[in-house]
């Protein structure tokens, strides 16, 4: 049961870090109201919000979506640690 429990948690944490990367990508290529950049906004812009209120951009760099890697990193790590 463990063993299924620590997968979900890295498949997960894989596929939000995968979505943060991909909306990263398409930032340069696509205006922000298009359907896929709505689509993952609604997704990841109440993951990224809060991490934006405390560290604002600096000049035209989003430093959020890298925080918010690091911090689903360590909160999957920590998750799975429990399990193990």
């Amino acid at each position: 049961m463990s063993f299924f429990i620590v997968q979900l948690i890295r498949s997960v944490a894989n596929l939000l870090i995968l979505l943060l990367v991909i909306d990263a990508i398409l930032s340069f290529f696509m205006p922000p109201y298009h359907p896929t950049r709505a689509a993952l906004g609604r997704i990841l812009n109440p993951l990224l919000d809060p991490i934006r209120r405390v560290v604002p951009p600096v000049g035209m760099f989003d430093f959020s979506p890298l925080i918010l890697i690091i911090l689903i990193q360590i909160v999957a790590n920590l998750l799975i640690s429990l399990f193990l």
